[in-house]
């Protein structure tokens, strides 16, 4: 089911995108955190015209993962987006499973 959402005139449109400095406080990152994880490509944001950062909101719960694995197991960065990466494919690979053996 799609529920849509109605734009109210003069508002800014809802977004699946948020700036810098709201990502940064939903994911608990360092601007040098953040800053490292862009020039990996591990966190592809779009730009603004002004060259500003804006995120994917599906990011927001990737880094969380990130940042409890780096911090519970003490990894660096890219053995903690190995792993992020790993298990979000082990993920898709068994919701795959489950469709085509009928499994839903």
């Amino acid at each position: 089911m799609t529920i849509l959402q109605r734009h109210e005139p003069g508002l800014p449109a809802p977004s699946a995108r948020m700036g810098t400095r709201e990502f940064l406080e939903l994911t608990g990152l360092t601007e040098e955190d953040l800053t490292e994880l862009v020039r990996m490509d591990w966190i592809v944001p779009a730009r603004t015209a002004q060259q500003e950062f804006l995120f994917m909101a599906v990011d927001v719960g990737r880094v969380r993962k990130f940042r409890r694995l780096c911090a519970d197991f003490e990894l660096n960065p890219v053995a903690g987006t190995i792993i992020v990466d790993l298990l979000e494919r082990i993920d898709f690979l068994e919701r795959r499973v489950r469709a085509l053996s009928g499994q839903f």
